[in-house]
This record gives C-alpha cells, sequence and structure tokens, in this order.
C-alpha cells in the first residue's frame, strides 16, 4: 500500500487532460485521502499512472491497496476494511461487493490476457526465449528440473484461478491430458508455487522464481519477457465461451468445507465507487478519469487493453 502527498490542483499534465475530457477539477481539501482497493496486478499502473493523475486533477491524497481481488471484496463486504473506490478484474469479485450492498453498476475499464512471464536472468531463460519465439512448447520448458514456477492462491485470487483454468484449456488444445496437474500440481494446495498477487512478479524480478503465471497488462508495466498463448488457453475472447472456455471447471474448497465449482470468468476489469464512500466526490472523479481518454491512455501504456463487455449490473 502506497500513499502519496497531495499535489497542486492547477499543476498541468494529467490535471488538463481531465479538464479537456469535461472533468472539472476539485477543491482541494486539507487532509482529503482517496482510498482505492485494487486488483494487485494493477500496482505499477496505480501507483505510477492513476494515482499521480488523480492527485493533480482533484486534489487529493491517493491511497492505494492491492491484493487478491476476492480477498479485497471479502474485506469490504464484512466491513473488515473501507475503501471509496474497487477495481476488480473479473466480474466475481465485483458481485461480492455488490451483493453486500456497497456498490451499484460497476464500469468495464481494461481488459487483458493470460501469459507465461519469465525471469531474463535465470537459468531457464534462454529455454523460454525459445518457446517465445515458437522453437519450443511452453509447458514442456516449464517441466524441466528444478523449474521454480509462480502463481497466486486461487482461494481468494482471480488470477490464481485463471491460470489453472489456461492450464486445463492447455490440456484440451495441446492434447496433453493431465498437463495442469504435472505442471501445478494440487491445485490449491501446493503451497511452494503459490504467493501473494502483489510480491509475485517482484518475486520473478529478483530471481526467487524461474516462470510465473502473469496478466499480460501487469508483465508489460514490470517490462518483464513473457510467453503469449493462443486465445483457445489466454481465457482473452468472452466470443470462446459456448464454444471452448465454458468447457473447463475446477472445484476449490468453500463453505463449511463443501466444494465449490469454478467457471471461466472474462479477464475484464470493472471500476465502482463504494456506497458510504468518505468522498464521494473524490471516488466519481477517480472513476470518471479512468473511463476518459487520459485514463484509458494510462492503461494502454502500462500494457492494458481496451474494455470488452457492457456495464456489471
Amino acid at each position: 500500500m502506497q500513499r502519496r502527498t497531495a499535489l497542486s490542483l492547477l499543476a498541468t499534465g494529467a490535471g488538463a487532460g481531465l479538464a479537456q475530457a469535461g472533468l472539472a477539477p476539485l477543491a482541494l481539501a486539507a487532509g482529503r485521502t482517496l482510498q482505492v482497493a485494487y486488483a494487485g496486478s494493477m500496482g505499477a499502473v496505480m501507483d505510477k499512472g492513476l494515482g499521480p493523475a488523480i492527485e493533480r486533477s482533484a486534489g487529493v491524497r491517493f491511497q492505494g491497496r492491492g491484493a487478491g481481488a476476492f480477498g479485497l471484496a471479502h474485506l469490504l463486504a464484512s466491513h473488515q476494511i473501507r475503501a471509496d473506490v474497487f477495481v476488480s478484474i473479473t466480474p466475481g469479485p465485483m458481485r461480492v461487493v455488490q451483493k453486500a450492498g456497497l456498490a451499484g453498476p460497476a464500469q468495464p475499464i481494461a481488459s487483458t490476457e493470460m501469459v507465461i512471464a519469465y525471469s531474463p536472468q535465470g537459468p531457464h531463460a534462454r529455454a523460454f526465449a525459445e518457446a517465445a519465439r515458437g522453437k519450443r512448447a511452453w509447458y514442456e520448458v516449464l517441466q524441466q528440473p528444478g523449474m521454480r514456477f509462480g502463481r497466486t492462491d486461487p482461494a481468494t485470487d482471480p488470477q490464481g484461478r485463471n491460470i489453472v483454468f489456461a492450464m486445463l484449456l492447455a490440456e484440451r488444445y495441446y492434447k496433453q491430458p493431465g498437463l495442469a496437474h504435472r505442471l501445478l500440481g494440487d491445485f490449491t494446495g501446493n503451497t511452494s508455487q503459490i504467493f501473494s498477487e502483489p510480491s509475485l512478479l517482484s518475486r520473478l524480478e529478483s530471481g526467487q522464481i524461474d516462470a510465473s503465471s502473469g496478466y499480460l497488462s501487469a508483465v508489460i508495466s514490470h517490462k518483464l519477457p513473457y510467453i503469449r498463448l493462443p486465445a483457445q488457453v489466454n481465457l482473452s475472447d468472452p466470443g470462446m465461451g459456448a464454444q471452448w472456455y465454458d468447457r473447463v471447471h475446477f472445484s476449490i474448497p468453500g463453505a463449511a468445507g463443501k466444494p465449490k465449482r469454478l467457471s471461466i470468468q472474462p479477464l475484464v476489469f470493472y471500476a465502482a465507487a463504494l456506497r458510504g464512500s468518505a468522498d464521494p466526490k473524490g471516488a466519481q472523479a477517480f472513476i470518471e478519469l479512468l473511463r476518459s481518454h487520459e485514463g484509458q491512455q494510462l492503461l494502454h501504456d502500462y500494457g492494458y487493453s481496451r474494455p470488452k463487455g457492457g456495464v456489471l449490473a
């Protein structure tokens, strides 16, 4: 979590961009802090792009909290934490907040796809680079001896679920039965692979792991090399739902130990101002920034694709 100091309302750059978009800057109020809870993969664009932009345009201090989106959603819904804005990936976490009565319709603000990121200095870097050029099968590289692969927890984070789905789809696409379990082991219990979302790519950058799951947006933001996956595997195409994605499921432990069956959801980011916000005007300004030309350009610059689908009502 990062806290920023307030910047002048009259600053140029982002503030000017919002003015051109018809977004009137808010008067600077001493001590005003805008709290944004967001999917942990968005750390770079929030801290370096959108956070500074809303500070300049709205005269607030930006305070971000990035973590697994499902975990954040449940903390918000149970009132264990508070925020003014929630930004989720996939509809699931946002539905938790909406069901708790904390949010109305959520706006789609970006989309992404699953990739395999790898360390450029790791012992398997050359093999991964060959796989990225299509000269080797990426899933064979991931099975090399000594491979250290990282992912997030499917119980609390959409990315943790999405890498499992991607591997299950890869089984079908490449005709490799059992591939997901060979690569991931126990989907929910393999603690040697599971890390918190904000730390996952940092561990890859520092060489603690050799490869990891990743969203294309986050991997580009971190300037890491990666392997793109076919659309049948990367969860990027909502049009493949009935034809392909809807055929894959897996379960995680649910309430009272009862298994909870999961299905693929599109990799779309949604944002909503939360009810009971301490700064509703600031929250609305942040939503408008995300949807403005300037906000969309910032998201694009950090590797995000245009939003897909409609409002999440």
